[in-house]
């Protein structure tokens, strides 16, 4: 078989610049959330740890419409939930949630979580994906599910009891919640939880419509390996990216 060049995640020499790609892949992802109708009100964040002070993370200011996000809106928070760079507040779930799976999981740059449609659908059943297509072999025997639901997150115990059901997977379904997704960049994170929000839909259409044919073990671990490792995530989001800064592009700013 021919080999087929892909590119590859950036690497840098100077942890600035390190800074500036993750807030401006930070600030593109929550314009797509936007743009796809993932934002309900207060509700969501996505999160990108610094790559300098490793125990801080970027995050969106709270009440501030995914849409409309720039990169200077970014705000910086510690491992106390203080907010050390921007005028704004964080969003105390947020917080909660993100501050427990950054500390659960060194080997992440990224989480994700909104309160998406299909997703929100999907969790209130209480159960794993089928891989019944090629995208949500992605997430084959690679997300997990919460089944405690007690209202929102706000506590720092409730949120580490999430990133431990997480464990070592990409991705999570938060019963009558919705979902979350992790990876080892921003791009990475948001493009999975992207992928995994179709995946609910797709699902859900599926079971509607009748009874789906589910791909078979041996071939939905082999998909997984060729579409679900993280520079498959990284990479499926560079489309996207450069999409959404020539249309707005003023996320930049």
């Amino acid at each position: 078989m021919p080999k087929f060049y892909r590119p590859q995640p950036p690497v840098f020499e100077r942890v600035e610049d390190e800074r500036l790609h993750r807030k401006q892949r930070l600030a593109a992802a929550f314009r797509l959330f936007g743009r796809f109708g993932f934002s309900e009100g207060i509700a969501g964040h996505i999160t990108a740890r610094d790559p300098e002070f490793t125990d801080h993370f970027w995050v969106n200011p709270l009440g501030v419409y995914f849409g409309h996000i720039r990169v200077s809106d970014l705000i910086l928070v510690n491992k106390d939930g203080e907010v050390v760079k921007g005028d704004a507040q964080v969003n105390q779930a947020a917080f909660a949630i993100h501050s427990q799976i950054h500390e659960a999981r060194p080997d992440i740059v990224a989480a994700a979580h909104a309160h998406s449609i299909y997703g929100k659908a999907w969790s209130s059943l209480g159960r794993l994906l089928d891989p019944l297509t090629q995208d949500s072999c992605a997430f084959y025997e690679d997300h997990a599910l919460f089944e405690d639901y007690t209202g929102v997150v706000l506590d720092t115990s409730e949120g580490k009891r999430l990133a431990e059901a997480l464990g070592e997977t990409k991705a999570i379904i938060l019963r009558n919640h919705g979902i979350l997704t992790v990876g080892h960049t921003v791009d990475e994170a948001a493009f999975w939880y992207i992928s995994l929000e179709r995946s609910c839909q797709a699902q859900l259409l599926a079971q509607a419509a009748g009874r789906p044919n589910i791909i078979k073990h041996e071939t939905a671990r082999l998909t997984h390996s060729q579409v679900g490792a993280p520079k498959s995530g990284w990479f499926s989001f560079q489309p996207l990216y450069e999409r959404i800064v020539r249309e707005e592009p003023d996320l930049l700013d």
